[in-house]
């Protein structure tokens, strides 16, 4: 009987999992509208029942991929970015973090591109919790790129280095938005190649503030 038990909760994760997996490829190609029971039932060989014994409806498993993907992307940011750099120039530091942070999006892609589909549309109303992810995810990964930008410029002193995080994370997402939509649009430039412009970007206009920040500080 227990191994019986055992063997039914397996199956119960299993599916689970595999519902989690054709809805977030499904809704990434074909946006939450475009994803219909029948598409997944088709593409899981899950009965429907079994879809709404796990989520108790399209808005709750839309809830369900948002949650687990956040939490997936959020986890593979903190991997990538175990050891940073302790020496070297804003722009060397910031050159590592983002150059990693690429990587992340570039495996990541799924994900972002059902996360960045919901930001803008109005097709998932029906779904305040996904939504409400979607929302988190935009905030802590402004608050995230806030930090390393920070970070990389330490060196001029935690004040300069915080205010000059605050005022380019919101530049730093718009970058890595822009840099999303160029992976997607398949241009011919490489990943690398314009992450280290945004890069340039950044470590320019950082360079630049903390220059100005001092300036006023000493007057």
């Amino acid at each position: 009987m227990g191994n019986s038990g055992s063997k039914g909760n397996q199956r119960g994760r299993r599916s689970r999992e595999e519902i989690l997996d054709a809805a977030a490829r499904v809704m990434a190609a074909q946006g939450y509208a475009g994803t219909s029971m029948s598409v997944l039932v088709a593409e899981t060989g899950i009965p429907k029942s079994a879809i709404y014994h796990h989520f108790g409806s399209k808005a709750g498993l839309l809830a369900a991929v948002m949650e687990r993907g956040a939490r997936g992307f959020f986890d593979a940011m903190t991997e990538a970015h175990r050891h940073p750099p302790t020496t070297g120039t804003p722009h060397d530091r910031l050159e590592w973090y983002f150059r990693r942070l690429g990587e992340v999006w570039v495996h990541r892609a799924e994900f972002l591109r059902l996360l960045i589909l919901l930001v803008i549309s109005d097709e998932a109303t029906e779904a305040p919790e996904a939504m409400e992810t979607v929302r988190t995810v935009r905030n802590e990964g402004r608050a995230y790129l806030e930090n390393i930008i920070r970070l990389s410029f330490i060196s001029k002193g935690d004040e300069v280095a915080s205010q000059v995080a605050r005022n380019l994370a919101y530049v730093g997402i718009v970058g890595f938005d822009g840099l999303f939509v160029s992976m997607q649009s398949r241009d011919d430039m490489p990943v690398v190649e314009l992450i280290d412009y945004l890069v340039d970007g950044i470590a320019a206009m950082g360079e630049a503030q903390s220059k100005a920040l001092r300036a006023a500080k000493r007057s």
